[in-house]
């Protein structure tokens, strides 16, 4: 159905953009402000800030299925699983503008030095074809970009320059209880940078503390890309919601691309021609967008000469230990993270000495390890309304049953990285179609050996902590009941050589000359730090190399 928006295509532009999510957004934003020609094409719906108040008490009523706070289901967001696990990928996309900012928590760290250089260093995986001092303007860029609340007192992160643009958020109170454990183990705790207000920033408030940050700020206060996307406009970006791209059409030398054919809600097809093309559709539509369009020249997938598109899928694996303690802990009570550990994250082999005896050392060596984080989770338990609503009392009787019940809950969480694998991968289902009658995505995953191993020694370390604490141990997600934390990397992975890469170290394609790609599925190795500060960083890199050709 059609709302009046004109989506018909312009002249032939500058750039079109495809995908309006914190990659895309900064590409459009940056070369629209450079005076260039730009539009951006985007597969969902732009959202009205006024409506995220209903969203958020939408996300906080279990009567609701939570893909439906944004809009996500159906046959337009088809997909399916293989391998070893299934993988639930609809809990991870948001299609619309400002894509997965618009439900994300919001933490933004630099990858290490040597996540660049994992087969330098340890004779596993790949390295990057760039190093840290490659993106670490970039980085800085970045920061300011998304309005980042940080403090430089995390003596295991890389070098920096520059402060950040706001001051980190302060410890919480649970904070202070991890933080006597961690001292009498010899463990270091410090703050996390965070793409949310601590001060009122470039026109928008500071943090209220609604505490629904996954899926919906209310406020504003945390970063999403309609921001950007907002700036973008303003400095003459044109942007279409709700035209989904069918595919890319390249020249009859098949060098270059000439059109991107998007669909519009009133069932018409358009074909947007611009002298550069940047795929920004995340770790899985960008794969399969290529994918999609297949030709006489390329029959196995638009710069698909390597057959690695959509090979190499990573995600970070969530591990976790909670439990309960005989004082009120007061968890549960903000939507983010305050505090963190990357004192295991280059070697998680290494121990402590602490007054009580530490960690003692993992008993293998470092290249049997993924890199993993330690989190100091501010939320923990059942939520107060599930407790109500299961609860067998009414009035006063619940009131006390709740006070008694809530409250002393406290749990430690982390992430831990994946390998690059080709046999983790994305590809097209053959046998279901989305709503335009194009292959769904389809993730072949599994979770290997050096994952699993990383996540025993991430519950190891997590357990000697609160058992410090003297919490009772009560759950723990460990390496069989793990799952993704939904940052889709890998599938269009950057390299010199055009046989084992899919895009130069610039992120231009190796086989089409006016085809880049902007963001995570850029990655050759994971890490096991959030992947969105690095994705914008590459974003703004793209961005200036794709200026250099205008």
């Amino acid at each position: 159905m059609s709302d009046g928006r004109d989506r018909t295509p312009g002249e032939r532009v500058d750039v079109c953009v495809i995908g309006a999510g914190p990659a895309g957004a900064l590409v459009a934003h940056t070369l629209a402000e450079r005076g260039h020609e730009v539009v951006v094409l985007e597969a969902g719906a732009r959202f009205d800030f006024e409506d995220r108040l209903e969203r958020m008490e939408r996300s906080i009523r279990p009567a609701h299925d939570p893909l439906s706070v944004w809009e996500m289901g159906g046959d337009r967001d088809a997909y399916a699983s293989t391998g070893e696990r299934f993988y639930p990928l609809n809990r991870a996309r948001v299609k619309g503008v400002g894509g997965s900012t618009l439900h994300w928590q919001g933490m933004v760290m630099r990858l290490h030095e040597s996540d660049f250089e994992t087969r330098s260093r340890y004779g596993v995986a790949a390295d990057w074809p760039i190093d840290y001092d490659d993106l670490r303007p970039y980085y800085t860029r970045a920061e300011t970009a998304l309005g980042v609340a940080g403090a430089s007192d995390n003596p295991f992160a890389p070098p920096r320059e520059e402060p950040y643009p706001m001051p980190a958020f302060e410890p919480s109170y649970s904070d202070s209880l991890f933080a006597e454990a961690c001292e009498r183990l010899g463990i270091t705790m410090h703050s996390v940078p965070n793409a949310r207000n601590a001060e009122s920033y470039d026109g928008d408030s500071p943090c209220v503390g609604y505490g629904t940050c996954k899926p919906v700020c209310p406020s504003g206060a945390k970063y999403d890309a309609t921001r950007t996307i907002e700036d973008a406009r303003a400095a003459g970006a044109r942007v279409l919601d709700r035209v989904p791209v069918q595919r890319l059409e390249h020249d009859r030398s098949g060098e270059t691309v000439e059109a991107a054919v998007y669909a519009t809600p009133d069932g018409e097809t358009h074909r947007q021609e611009a002298r550069q093309f940047v795929l920004a559709c995340g770790g899985v539509e960008t794969p399969r967008l290529l994918l999609l369009s297949r030709s006489e020249a390329y029959p196995d997938g638009l710069a698909n000469s390597s057959g690695l598109v959509g090979r190499y899928f990573m995600d970070h694996l969530f591990v976790g230990t909670g439990g309960l303690l005989a004082e009120r802990t007061r968890q549960n009570h903000v939507g983010f993270i305050t505090s963190e550990s990357h004192q295991f994250y280059d070697d998680p082999t290494e121990g402590t000495e602490g007054t009580e005896g530490g960690i003692p050392p993992a008993d293998a060596d470092r290249s049997a390890f993924a890199p993993l984080k330690l989190e100091f989770l501010n939320y923990a338990g059942p939520s107060p309304v599930e407790m109500a609503l299961e609860s067998e009392f009414w009035g006063d009787d619940l009131l006390g049953s709740l006070r008694e019940a809530y409250g002393n809950s406290i749990a430690m969480g982390g992430l831990v990285g994946q390998r690059p694998r080709k046999g983790n991968f994305v590809d097209l289902d053959p046998s279901r179609t989305d709503d335009h009658g194009n292959p769904v995505p389809r993730v072949h995953w599994q979770v290997d050996g050096v994952t699993r191993r990383t996540i025993r020694r991430a519950n190891e370390i997590q357990a000697a902590i609160l058992s410090d604490l003297g919490a009772e141990i009560t759950w723990q997600v460990g390496p069989e009941a793990t799952g993704p934390a939904f940052h889709h990397m890998g599938t269009t992975r950057m390299g010199r050589d055009p046989e084992t890469s899919v895009v130069t170290p610039r992120t231009r394609t190796h086989d089409l000359d006016n085809l880049w790609v902007a963001g995570s599925s850029v990655f050759v190795t994971s890490g096991a730090m959030n992947p969105t500060l690095t994705l914008a960083a590459l974003a703004l890199r793209t961005a200036d190399y794709v200026d250099g050709t205008l």
